[in-house]
This record gives structure tokens, sequence and C-alpha cells, in this order.
């Protein structure tokens, strides 16, 4: 199913719907299938680190740079969050992170994500993937699946490589330097949280779309004004 809003943002995009050079999406939620095992994750290494959060108050942090998702959580708790505690639950959080994405059985692309790549690819668009997540756990996922080496996707960015993480579009014009691309208005970005939307928002990405594939609902991710939301990756090609 696929929603459109209607009125400012639908005669915007419609006339620039022929210009896009790039795709960018998400990875966990959007393009890798997680049932919640990056929130199990964040939430074990902080209780190992005696801050006892669940699941719920994790969610909404999913599309954040980690370090600052933790850093979050720890004052929810009005627990101490200085540099050095936050980097070691980090450290934590990304042990089992890789260990979970190398080994799990969980772990799986998202239903028609390589078709829709491989459509996307055919049509003349880059596809690139940009994360959360540090690059060692990028790239144990893109690794395991096979993705760069095969040339199924163009480029990876993850949210250590740049000076700040979402929702700053840092991550978002790296990837457009490093594809010779100088119009954000071409470039498209995919994703399932409400920080994934601000940050196509930031970057003047020429169309956002949210998908219900992961970490929000649909209900959660309207007042964000996505220009689609999106409730399987394969409704994607139709809209660009």
């Amino acid at each position: 199913m696929v929603m459109l809003f209607a009125g400012a943002n639908m005669s915007r995009h419609m006339g620039n719907s022929m210009n896009y050079k790039m795709v960018v999406f998400d990875m966990a939620g959007t393009t890798v299938r997680d049932p919640g095992l990056v929130a199990r994750a964040l939430v074990g290494a902080l209780a190992d680190d005696g801050c006892a959060v669940d699941e719920a108050a994790a969610q909404p942090l999913m599309g954040y740079k980690k370090p600052e998702a933790i850093r979050r959580l720890l004052l929810a708790q009005e627990q101490r969050a200085d540099a050095d505690r936050v980097e070691r639950i980090h450290g934590d959080f990304v042990t089992r992170m890789l260990r979970c994405y190398q080994e799990s059985d969980e772990v799986a692309p998202m239903a028609d994500a390589q078709a829709v790549f491989a459509e996307l690819r055919r049509s003349g668009m880059r596809v690139a993937l940009n994360t959360a997540f540090s690059r060692s756990i990028a790239d144990a996922i893109v690794e395991r699946f096979g993705w760069l080496r095969a040339g199924v996707i163009d480029d990876l960015i993850a949210t250590d490589e740049v000076p700040a993480g979402r929702p700053e579009p840092h991550m978002i014009r790296t990837l457009m330097a490093r594809q010779g691309l100088t119009d954000a208005r071409s470039v498209v970005k995919v994703g399932d949280t409400e920080v994934d939307i601000r940050e196509g928002r930031n970057a003047g990405a020429g169309l956002v779309v949210a998908v219900t594939t992961g970490a929000f609902t649909r209900q959660a991710l309207l007042p964000f004004e996505p220009d689609h939301i999106i409730d399987r990756l394969q409704d994607l090609p139709g809209l660009l």
C-alpha cells in the first residue's frame, strides 16, 4: 500500500520525478530484516552497565547514532551519561551487534530489497545505504549479504564516518560527493524512522519516503510528513 500526501508535496515532486539519480536507503528495518535485534542489544548493553530500560523506550531512538541513543536513554533514567560511560556501553553494544549480524539466523535482507536495488540500478539510479551503526557493524552486514562485493549496491556510509549522525545531512551529502552529485533534489531518501525523514529534509532530498517495515508504524510516521509512506519496498520503484 502506498500513501501520498496531497497538495504542495505532490506537485513539487511530480515535477522532479524523472530527475532522480541516487536512492539512499537506511539499513536495519528498511533493507535489513531485524526483528527487534538492535533494541535488544541496546537494552542488554545498558543493563550490564546498571541502567534498566525496556525495548519500548529504546525503539523511538533506533534511527539515531547509537552513542547518542545511549546518552539519551541514560539521561531519561536520570543516570550519569559522561563520555567514558557512553563509550563503554557503546563498545558492548557493538560487540553484541557484530555477533548477531554475523551469526543470527534472524538477520536477512528485507523481502524484495535486492530486487528493488536491481530495478533501480537498471533504470540508471545509484543505490546507497546509510546507517546509524558504526562502520564495523555496517560492514558485517554487507559482507554477509555480499552486497558491495557483488555490486548489488553502489555505496555505503556509516554514522562514525561523518561529523554528526541523523538528523544532520552529513551522510547524504558525503554520498553525493562520492557519486559526483551536486543537486540534492536528485536524491531520494528511504527509511523507517522519524530521524530518517528529518535527515532527508535537512539534506534537501527531492523525495523522502518512509516505510512501515521497521521501528515506526504508519501512525507514528504520519506527523513527520514524509512525501510517501509505503508498506513494502517493492512499491518504491513505482513512485520514481
